[in-house]
């Protein structure tokens, strides 16, 4: 059994290796069996309230990752080269309001909380929503506090890649309305209940990176 020292070291130099990856190796495809693994990482993330408000999508088909390619500028150097293709969809008001009929599921049949205290757990969500974070003013405030969670999964998705060797990119570079129409005539939104979060692209890098920078340690953390 590894000692902590050698875990910890493992984990580090994961992140070390992990970069945004910008050419993929299009002749070297990730197995199902890794892939499933780092799907499941993401499954797994933690999320407020315990609400999965994520969906993922793996975009496999040809046809398809050339719709997404021409219509996100951040993907198209990324797309078909990358062997997996991921979008991370965030739930709307109409799934994660305190009062929905997606949570009421969640909570009870998921989550299971027993009935007798499901109806407190809810009004506690409610006070959460309209008081603590003050999300229900419009349809935006609810679907970016989903939309953060799935950064979660996210983060989760590309250390666990990492860890086994394989590389991964973060991809903001689309404009939400244009990628939302698109997904929405691909009947993968289900009439408003999800909307595009961010997206990902998997694969094994063609060249080294550039040593890793950040700013130091001291002038990020802080005890206080």
């Amino acid at each position: 059994m590894q000692n902590k020292e050698e875990l910890k070291k493992q984990v580090l130099d994961a992140f070390h290796f992990r970069h945004a990856t910008k050419q993929f190796d299009p002749d070297k495809k990730i197995t199902d069996e890794d892939f499933r693994f780092i799907m499941e990482t993401g499954r797994l993330s933690p999320s407020s309230f315990g609400f999965e408000p994520w969906r993922f999508l793996v975009i496999q088909d040809p046809a398809l990752r050339e719709k997404i390619k021409n219509a996100s500028w951040g993907a198209y150097t990324k797309l078909p080269e990358a062997s997996h293709f991921v979008i991370i969809l965030a739930r709307t008001k109409e799934d994660t309001k305190y009062d929905s009929d997606y949570l009421k599921d969640q909570l009870k049949n998921v989550s299971k909380i027993p009935e007798e205290f499901l109806e407190k757990f809810l009004g506690r969500i409610e006070e959460f929503q309209k008081e603590d974070f003050n999300l229900l003013e419009g349809d935006r405030p609810l679907y970016d506090w989903a939309s953060k969670q799935t950064y979660i999964a996210l983060a989760n998705m590309m250390t666990a890649a990492a860890q086994i060797g394989i590389d991964s990119c973060p991809i903001e570079g689309f404009n939400i309305e244009k990628m939302n129409n698109l997904l929405q005539e691909e009947g993968l939104l289900e009439e408003g209940h999800f909307s595009i979060s961010v997206m990902a692209a998997f694969g094994y890098r063609t060249e080294e990176p550039r040593p890793k920078t950040r700013r130091p340690f001291d002038d990020i953390v802080k005890w206080v």
